[in-house]
């Protein structure tokens, strides 16, 4: 017992220690995840001000603060405040036998680190996908997934604003990726973390960007917006569009969908005029009832 109380709280210790001395600069710049979330907004708001899409919308558009609040509350104090619980599972998987090697399925250990990323960047946004997938298909995760969805005016922000129970779902999901590679240090991933907040941000801002023939391959802020679109042709109510940096799973499994490409279209989900307004009320939603006509 006293095991996993020490595994609990060296873990939320380390979290508090590593996140104040990010914010410091007392960590390697490249794995400053603090400052680095704070320059990648800011350089995807600049592009948002300098080459607008929808130009009727402010520079402030409607819920900048409350996504800004959201976007620190579940990239940093979420994740110290959960970092404990995580900490405390690990262990007790150690003492039945399930450690990060037992899961294994391939082992990349042979391959040089710019292959290693590729396919951990790979396996980890179809995990990612698949789990956003779920995320719609069935109704009790829908009811948290609908905070992401009460953004009735895009920008980057918007990227990190969602129930904290996603975090829940997604994070052991995204763990059993990582077992799943052999030979793979995680502590290497910073190059895909960053990549990933990047690509999120840029497919939330008000900017219009297909990247071309790549369009096919990586999700774009004209796919992504109609993922967040109100309404959808009948044989599409489950949603579209669910690639969280690559596109490329929705062509795969038919899931793409972009009739036009102006901007200009409604967002949100029927009875958004009834949800919260406020980070509390969003967060509480999801543990009450369903309405069978939500």
């Amino acid at each position: 017992m006293v095991e996993y109380f020490n595994a609990f709280s060296n873990a939320l210790v380390g979290t508090v220690d590593w996140t104040w001395k990010s914010i410091i600069f007392e960590v390697p710049w490249y794995t400053n995840y603090f400052w680095g979330l704070i320059f990648i907004s800011l350089f995807v708001w600049g592009l948002e001000i300098a080459f607008p899409w929808r130009r009727g919308q402010s520079i402030i558009r409607k819920d900048f603060w409350l996504d800004g609040f959201y976007m620190f509350f579940n990239f940093f104090l979420f994740s110290i405040a959960i970092s404990g619980f995580y900490s405390l599972f690990e262990q007790i998987g150690r003492d039945i036998g399930i450690t990060m090697t037992s899961l294994v399925f391939f082992d990349i250990s042979g391959f040089p680190m710019w292959m290693q990323l590729i396919i951990f960047f790979i396996v980890l946004d179809f995990v990612q996908w698949f789990t956003h997938v779920l995320l719609h298909k069935y109704s009790v995760l829908w009811q948290f997934h609908k905070v992401h969805h009460s953004v009735e005016e895009m920008g980057f922000a918007a990227h990190l604003r969602y129930h904290w129970m996603e975090n829940i779902l997604y994070k052991p999901l995204k763990t059993f990726g990582v077992m799943i590679l052999g030979g793979f240090e995680p502590q290497q991933a910073f190059i895909v973390h960053f990549l990933a907040i990047s690509i999120g941000h840029l497919n939330h801002a008000n900017i219009r960007l297909t990247w071309g023939p790549l369009k096919y391959v990586f999700n774009n802020p004209v796919m992504h917006l109609w993922h967040h679109a109100m309404y959808l042709p009948e044989n599409r109510k489950k949603g579209v569009n669910f690639g969280i940096s690559l596109s490329l799973w929705d062509y795969i499994f038919r899931t793409n969908y972009i009739p036009e490409a102006d901007g200009e279209i409604a967002l949100g989900f029927k009875g958004l005029d009834k949800f919260p307004k406020n980070f509390l009320g969003q967060n509480a939603y999801g543990f009450r009832k369903p309405k069978s006509t939500a």
